[in-house]
């Protein structure tokens, strides 16, 4: 059969496989908002009760092998600070789908060589946890972007004779998301029972902020000692104002070091990969003997490395 009818063929397996899973984790979340609603808060009831309108057998199956482990826990809490409307099943039946058409795909690009297929499958499996710290990064950038003018409606709100609740209220319904969505979700907390302070943590504990932690902290403590919030939280908008111009100024004077580690880590990978492809036997003499392999398993760890030590150099907390 044609190599490219079964590259063609395993991409459009890997796609609708991707799609179906992403379909049905849309229908859930829909489900999911509105049951909050009206009903308990409860991740888990909340995904039993929208599990009987899905049908995804791999999910499922994979939910009920993974419930009640702590590292589906941990996992269940990476996804919520991406805002991916997933399960823990979900999650790991799309990793399953990616490490086998990673590996399909590979091997049949790499000549059939089964060196490319496990390649492959390894880029498959880290491919989601990847997507998942990226979509965590771009979720708690804005929000932290946002959050200066989120205190400021806080402020305003506070000194027009709003309670602390109703300024929150006024921020899930002035402000863009993922700022507007968060603080929506507290005030849905509370009014379903749970205390402030207990909405406050959740928040917290899907937004993983500093700048959150601060402000969170300054509501509890004015709430059990007293004092004027208003004027705290102006202070710390000041405070969250100047990190954020800083920050935009070192992620600026660090762009051209952060590419340039990106460029000489992956340039030797690409250049080895094309090489495969264009001269295979040239490049089989790297696996076909204990030089070759010391050769590879030396340039990777080299080339890690200097990753490493580069990433090391440009990331500056502020």
């Amino acid at each position: 059969m044609n190599p490219i009818i079964l590259i063609v063929g395993a991409v459009a397996v890997v796609i609708l496989g991707v799609g179906i899973v992403l379909s049905i984790s849309g229908e859930r979340g829909t489900v999911e908002k509105r049951l909050e609603q009206f009903a308990s808060t409860e991740r888990e009831a909340v995904q039993e009760v929208a599990g009987a309108k899905r049908g995804s057998p791999l999910g499922d199956a994979f939910n009920r092998v993974l419930a009640g482990r702590s590292f589906a826990d941990k996992i269940s809490i990476q996804l919520a600070r991406a805002d991916l409307k997933l399960t823990v099943g979900e999650y790991m039946a799309l990793i399953v789908i990616a490490i086998v058409g990673g590996g399909a795909v590979a091997y049949l690009i790499g000549g059939r060589s089964i060196i490319f297929a496990v390649l492959g499958a390894v880029g498959g499996y880290f491919a989601p946890g990847l997507y998942v710290g990226f979509a965590q990064g771009q979720r708690i950038s804005k929000f932290n972007d946002q959050l200066g003018d989120t205190i400021n409606l806080l402020v305003n709100g506070l000194r027009s004779g709003y309670s602390v609740l109703q300024a929150m209220e006024a921020v899930g319904h002035e402000l863009p998301q993922p700022v507007a969505g968060e603080f929506d979700r507290v005030v849905k907390e509370v009014q379903l029972g749970l205390t402030l302070e207990q909405a406050l943590q959740n928040m917290l504990r899907r937004v993983k902020s500093d700048d959150l932690d601060l402000l969170v902290t300054a509501i509890n403590v004015q709430r059990e000692v007293g004092g004027n919030l208003a004027e705290i939280l102006e202070v710390i908008s000041h405070t969250i104002r100047e990190r954020v111009r800083i920050k935009g100024e070192v992620r600026v004077l660090t762009a051209q070091g952060m590419l340039t580690g990106y460029v000489i880590t992956f340039l030797p990978v690409a250049l080895l990969g094309i090489l495969y492809l264009v001269n295979k036997p040239y490049v089989e003499l790297l696996w076909q003997g204990i030089c070759g392999w010391a050769m590879l398993i030396t340039g990777g760890i080299l080339i890690g490395s200097g990753f490493l030590i580069i990433q090391k150099i440009v990331k500056i907390e502020v």
